[in-house]
Formats: structure tokens, sequence, C-alpha cells
């Protein structure tokens, strides 16, 4: 429970009025029909999110050899720029009528034969050429470092995309490019795959390089997100990471895809969905979210669904209604745009008494034992903040008891503070009597904190109902 005086609630903004985000949506696996885009297309402009990544299926697309039906995929790709979304298209994955044509799941391997090889390399042209006037960004395989085929190789994956990269290039110069979408970050076949790819001239050709990385608690991972930078950059000195799949179940024990073996909740997947949203913001990280829908998964001997979907579905694919992260993220995705710029050095002192080194930092000092996650953000023109705020030391629980804490702010900058819950969306005032000013200090008491982000914003930074 708050205990504040309680403002009004999170307005949610469609996609096609936020101009840019940090925001991507896993619309993956209709290239399998593990989903339906029938069943969810008219919740996808409302949840705020503009990109949407999915496979483009050269297995579905191809049936009969050098024949190509794209049908299904123009009916999604119109539908979803008619509603002024951008889709992220996967170019993965492989195709069963070639002999070494790699498998058309997820883990199978890549195409290795010659007659594979050439039948892929048409195949990408022709699905760049078809789309270039609705598609810019690309992805070129999905989790290579996984699978069935162990033989997927860095050396393997790294030729896989230098043929596929100078094919969408030619055909579309201006196109996106992402690569790897290493799955977990195995940093061994990271580094040997930039290697490869620096050595050849071709890393300088993507625009990022994307990572799966599913863990229990959503901010144990940041360590080795960083490691996975520092290697990037040793030999692509500023090109982005981008979290290209994460997400978490709101069941757990019986159904299908990474951690799955925990007893989540809707709740606790609300709580991880929008602490992995502001964690990768919080690290300058372009994150997605998987995914839009329950996925029906239909290729093994028993049938399960994926729980991970913002959307509940039944085994036939039919949407039933939101989930709470659903509600969360449209929250977040109201807020959080491109007018904000994060404040890039926010930084936790005991003493207040220490000046931030620039007029852009901030310090902070939270009174709290717990670990907690703490980022900082202004606004582009008026410079006004907004903080998030979690305890993030272990993973989302059932509980949303909170804890009353004290937050001081060296280099704030507000007009009228309010407090935020992500969680519901509820807008509260800050009494007067809990906070104050002296000079360049902000101190605010009695501010509830758990383990889901709540946020202190001034009231201009957030839309309210």
């Amino acid at each position: 429970m708050i205990d504040l005086p309680r403002l009004g609630t999170v307005k949610p903004r469609p996609a096609n009025v936020i101009q840019s985000s940090n925001w991507l949506l896993g619309c993956e696996t209709l290239d399998r029909d593990f989903a339906d885009y029938e069943q969810y297309k008219t919740y996808l402009a409302p949840l705020g999110i503009k990109r949407l990544r999915m496979q483009a299926g050269w297995d579905k697309t191809e049936k009969v050899k050098g024949q190509y039906d794209f049908t299904w995929l123009d009916n999604i790709i119109n539908d979803a720029t008619g509603r002024g979304l951008r889709p992220w298209l996967q170019i993965s994955y492989g195709n069963h009528l070639y002999p070494g044509g790699g498998g058309s799941n997820l883990g199978a391997g890549v195409p290795t034969s010659p007659e594979a090889l050439a039948a892929w390399d048409q195949w990408v042209e022709a699905l760049v050429t078809r789309y270039k006037g609705k598609v810019t960004d690309w992805e070129i395989w999905n989790e290579p470092n996984f699978g069935d085929n162990l033989d997927n190789t860095p050396a393997k994956c790294a030729a896989l995309h230098i043929r596929t990269i100078d094919i969408i290039k030619r055909v579309q110069p201006a196109a996106k490019v992402s690569g790897l979408a290493l799955g977990h970050i195995d940093l061994a076949y990271a580094e040997a795959f930039f290697k490869i790819m620096a050595q050849k001239g071709k890393l300088k050709l993507f625009d990022n390089i994307t990572y799966h990385d599913y863990t229990y608690n959503p901010d144990s991972h940041y360590p080795k997100v960083l490691a996975l930078r520092e290697i990037l950059h040793r030999y692509a000195p500023i090109m982005p990471l981008r979290q290209g799949e994460n997400g978490c179940p709101s069941a757990g024990g019986s159904g299908r895809g990474a951690l799955w073996d925990y007893d989540w909740s809707e709740l606790t997947q609300a709580k991880w969905d929008t602490r992995r949203m502001l964690g990768d913001l919080g690290h300058d990280i372009e994150s997605s979210v998987f995914g839009i829908v329950e996925m029906a998964y239909t290729n093994g001997p028993i049938n399960r669904l994926n729980y991970k979907g913002l959307l509940k579905s039944d085994s036939t694919k039919r949407v039933t209604r939101p989930k709470m992260a659903y509600y969360a993220i449209q929250h977040v995705t109201a807020v959080f745009d491109h007018s904000l710029r994060r404040i890039a050095k926010v930084e936790f002192r005991h003493n207040l008494d220490y000046a931030p080194q620039n007029a852009q930092d901030v310090v902070y000092n939270l009174d709290t034992d717990r670990g907690v996650a703490v980022y900082g953000y202004r606004h582009a023109s008026t410079q006004k903040q907004v903080f998030t705020i979690w305890a993030d030391d272990y993973i989302p629980s059932e509980s949303n008891k909170t804890r009353l804490r004290t937050l001081t702010l060296r280099n704030g900058n507000f007009n009228q503070p309010v407090y935020v819950d992500i969680l519901t969306g509820g807008v509260y005032e800050i009494p007067a009597t809990q906070w104050k000013k002296a000079g360049e200090v902000y101190t605010f008491t009695g501010i509830p904190i758990y383990d889901s982000p709540i946020l202190i914003a001034d009231k201009s930074l957030v839309p309210m109902l």
C-alpha cells in the first residue's frame, strides 16, 4: 500500500504519438505458427512500443525450391506498418528442402552446403528486395551459440553474417543490421566472432550487436553485460549493444522456454519485465520485451505454452486478455521516450557534501541496507528530472510490502515532485512535509521502496489520467 495522497494514474501513450524510444517488442515464432498475429494485432500500438521483432521464416516461405510465397508475411508487414509500427525482421532460420540447409527451429544449424548457401543468398536478396520500402531493421540469425547442431562455431556464424550483410547492404544500402543475437552471454564465443568479423573488415557494417540473457534476478547480469560491451569495444569502439530478446514467464513448472522452472506469477512477471526494461535503459542499452503473447509450441511430443507473453492465450492461440505486465509496461512506455536523456553519472555517497564533478552529475544517498538500483534522467528541453528506484538484490517476490526510506539528491531539479508506482500506474503527491530543498540538495522522506520500480519525477514528465 502506498500511503500518499493519490493524484491520478499514468496515462498510456500509443505508439503513434511516441516519436522514438528505447523499446522493442517481441513478436517472434510467427514463422513456426506458434502464435497468430491476427489474434493480437490490435494490442500492439496501445502498448506504446513502435519496433517489432519477428522472424521472416525461410522454411515457411520457400516450400518448393526456388518459389517464394510471401503472402503470410506480406499480411503481417503491411498491417504492422499501417499501424505506424516498425518491423525488425530476422532472416533466420534455415530450410529443410536443402541438404545442409539448417533446420527451421531454434537451435538448428546454419546452412553449410554449397547448394543451401546459394539458396540462402537468393532468399536473402528476395526478402530484402521485397520489403526494403517498409523494413529498415534486420537481424541475421538467432542464438547461434545454442543448438542441436553444436557445429555452429563462431567461424561458421561469422561466415554467414558476412555473406548476408553484403547482400543486405547491396540491396538496401541504408539498412540497419543487428548481428550475433547471442544466446545467454558466452564471452568466449562472442570474442571469437568479433575477432573474425573485424579481421575481415565487416564488423563496422553492423549497427549493433544483440544478446539474450535470461536470469532469475533481472538485475544480476549487468557485470557480464558490461564485460561483453568491453570486449565488443576492443574491436568496434563505439558500437552499441542491444538486448534483443528477454522476458519472464507468468507461471512456472510446466511451460516452455527459459526460466520455466521457477514459480512465477503475473505479479512477479510484471516486476521482472519492468526491472529489465528500466535496468537496460539505465545502462544505455536498447531493450526488447519477449514477447507480446503466450506461444503455443507444437513442435515437441507435448504441446506447451511459453508463458512469457504479455497477453494470455490458450492452446488454440486465441488471446483471452492482457496480463498485469502489459499494463505495467504501458506505464513505462508512457513516461520514458527519447525526450528523456540519461544522467550519465548518478553516484551513491554517504556524504552529500561531496560535490558533483560536473554540472550534469547527480550524487544521492538512500538510507537502506538493501541493494537498490537508482538511475536518473532529465528532459531534453526543460531539464526537469525523473529517477527510477527499486530493490534489486533478489528475484521479484510475491510481496508488495514497502519500506519507507529517505532519499537525498544533490543536483536535483524538480518544480513539483511526484511519486509513481510503475506496477499500478498510480501517481501520488509527495506532501510538502515530506520533501525540502536546501540549495542544490533535495531531501525526500517516507518514500515507499520495494522490489518493483517506482519513480520520483517532476510532475510535468508524467502523463496522467
